[in-house]
């Protein structure tokens, strides 16, 4: 295996494993692929057909290692997965989503994630379109306190949004550490034990720059119209804005509802529902919580087709 992904393994493995349920001879997809680690496991697991997606096109020489590995029974299709649909065309047994940035993208300083390494603003993770840079030098100061506010949860987001400002009227913001010291001169640098007082803004910026919630929602929706009866669908979620949208989205495809005829008046129906199962939200064990720092906000839930 190439050495960058050794120190790699993903979170709740065993869980999603649990959950995913893999058989000889399925069908299923890892909805992002990252370092290929759910790949590996599932084809570990069972001998089965594993479609991988992943709008990274740096994660191809990874791709290409599991391909020689596991051949016909590996499929790497590179894209979003909120356009699910047209990347799988086929029915699927099953189907993984691991929200969020992957920890390659965090480790690879110069692609902008992380206030922790210093590198140019960017934080893409197709590589294209807008960069956060872009965001922070050009929208307003009410357009920047609000994307702070509403994806990153941050409650000082307009004084972190006028500090932006005024820094930029004197000269563009163009690396991490440009952007972290000026949330450090608002909010101060914190507790060494707590988390690092930039992470909700560069959350916020991440999510924005990627349309991550955007992409969930289409995500998850289009990733059911492609399951099977009693096919799976699995999702580990790092933040409560994540996790509200798969919570909504189980619970409201998982309860029977009431259809009114429109050329009928007054004649309802009650349709079923499209889940048999939803999971209440499982959380890492204590071995991994001591073992790996990146599973502390996980939550994993699934849910089983009628």
């Amino acid at each position: 295996m190439n050495e960058n992904y050794q120190k790699h393994y993903p979170v709740m493995l065993n869980e999603v494993l649990q959950a995913l349920a893999p058989k000889d001879g399925e069908v299923y997809v890892d909805a992002t692929f990252g370092n290929g680690g759910y790949s590996e496991a599932i084809l570990k697991t069972a001998d089965c057909k594993l479609i991988a997606l992943d709008r990274d096109g740096t994660v191809l020489e990874r791709a290409n290692e599991l391909k020689q590995k596991f051949g016909a029974r590996f499929d790497f299709r590179q894209g979003c997965f909120g356009d699910f649909d047209e990347l799988v065309e086929e029915n699927v047994d099953g189907a993984v989503f691991d929200i969020g940035v992957s920890s390659m993208q965090l480790d690879e300083g110069k692609r902008g994630f992380s206030f922790a390494k210093d590198a140019p603003l960017d934080m893409r993770m197709s590589q294209s379109g807008l960069t956060a840079a872009d965001l922070v030098n050009n929208l307003s100061e009410s357009e920047l306190a609000d994307i702070l506010y509403q994806y990153g949860e941050e409650k000082k987001s307009r004084s972190i949004a006028r500090k932006i400002v005024e820094v930029r009227k004197m000269k563009p913001i163009a690396t991490t550490i440009e952007l972290a010291n000026i949330i450090y001169a608002v909010l101060g640098r914190g507790n060494p034990k707590m988390i690092d007082p930039a992470t909700r803004s560069f959350q916020a910026l991440r999510i924005k720059v990627n349309d991550e919630l955007g992409e969930l929602e289409k995500g998850l929706a289009k990733a059911t119209s492609r399951l099977n009866p009693k096919g799976r669908l699995v999702v580990v979620d790092f933040h409560s804005l994540e996790d509200r949208i798969v919570k909504t989205f189980f619970k409201t495809n998982s309860e029977r509802r009431v259809h009114t005829s429109r050329y009928k008046l007054g004649e309802t129906t009650l349709t079923d529902a499209t889940f048999a199962f939803a999971s209440k939200a499982i959380l890492p064990s204590e071995n991994e919580l001591a073992e790996n720092a990146r599973s502390r906000s996980a939550k994993l839930r699934y849910a089983i087709k009628h």
